[in-house]
């Protein structure tokens, strides 16, 4: 696993959240604490003052769930990614679930400080993280990292955590990946697994981000370009690519459940997924949009006012 980050420059006056119609879900609600969402990637900056108040826990391992130093890749990442999901409302960051419980699990070391070096880890060790992040509550799990150097020892333990995941009914929302290829790996394959693609602020796929058949099938679109979120070092940064648009598509969910808590996984995942349209036929998956799955889920199931 390598993280799956595109640094870009400049601004753009869309934004990100109205592009995926998460605004409006967000003015119903900010989460609930039941709602846990997994992050496994690097720490976080738990001392950030965006952070302050919420509610964020360790799932203990090798690597501590704060930075030791905050301009590593793997911190910088970590706590940019937490600001996407879980800052506050009033911070620069999207800020969409600050209510939720934040589930932090690193997995890639803090290294090469102020070099931007690309930190990572084994699919062996993402395998025993999505596991022990599945067992610790996780509702929802975001792996905002791209898979390398898969052996076949590798890739059946980590087709094992993902079955073990479902089995648990923690949805996977995995980055698809920034290499620009039409290809899929273990992770999106996987039938449980929400894969996620990179589009611009008009909705059409970054020519960075990877495509392909189970992508199309069975995953979605989400800003990827010029995303503000929060910097370890305390000012904003600046980045995209699939791993940044990943948790748009986790925040996502996290909502829904807080406000639809009786609807089941598959529920939650076949209304964001769009599944019960006509079969795709098509590498390029539909742009998430969080007010129509809102839509489908209240048609089944009551909306909890105090979400």
């Amino acid at each position: 696993m390598i993280i799956s980050t595109v640094y870009i420059e400049g601004e753009s006056s869309v934004n990100p959240l109205d592009l995926v119609k998460l605004t409006a879900l967000m003015e119903l609600t900010s989460g609930r604490p039941e709602i846990t969402i997994g992050l496994i990637d690097g720490p976080v900056a738990i001392s950030h003052p965006d952070l302050a108040g919420v509610n964020i826990r360790e799932i203990p391992g090798k690597l501590a769930r704060t930075c030791a130093q905050a301009e590593s890749t793997a911190c910088q990442h970590g706590t940019f990614v937490a600001g996407i999901l879980c800052a506050k409302r009033s911070s620069p960051a999207p800020a969409i679930c600050p209510d939720c419980t934040l589930l932090v699990r690193p997995i890639f070391p803090e290294v090469a400080p102020g070099t931007g070096q690309l930190t990572s880890a084994t699919p062996e060790e993402l395998a025993k993280a999505i596991i022990e992040t599945a067992d610790a509550g996780a509702r929802v799990i975001n792996l905002s990292a791209a898979l390398i150097r898969l052996s076949s020892k590798g890739h059946h333990e980590l087709e094992e955590a993902l079955d073990y995941a479902a089995r648990r009914s923690a949805i996977i929302v995995a980055a698809a990946g920034n290499q620009g290829t039409v290809a899929s790996s273990p992770i999106t394959r996987h039938p449980w697994v929400i894969p996620v693609v990179a589009c611009n602020l008009q909705g059409s796929p970054m020519t960075e981000s990877n495509l392909g058949g189970s992508t199309g099938r069975q995953g979605v679109s989400a800003p990827g370009e010029n995303i503000i979120s929060l910097g370890a070092r305390g000012r904003p940064l600046r980045f995209g690519g699939t791993s940044a648009a990943a948790p748009f598509v986790a925040g996502a969910i996290a909502l829904l459940w807080s406000l639809f808590p009786s609807a089941t996984a598959a529920e939650i995942r076949s209304a964001v997924t769009r599944a019960s349209a006509l079969r795709r036929a098509t590498v390029v998956p539909p742009l998430l949009d969080a007010w129509a799955a809102y839509q489908v889920l209240a048609t089944t199931h009551t909306h909890n006012g105090r979400g």
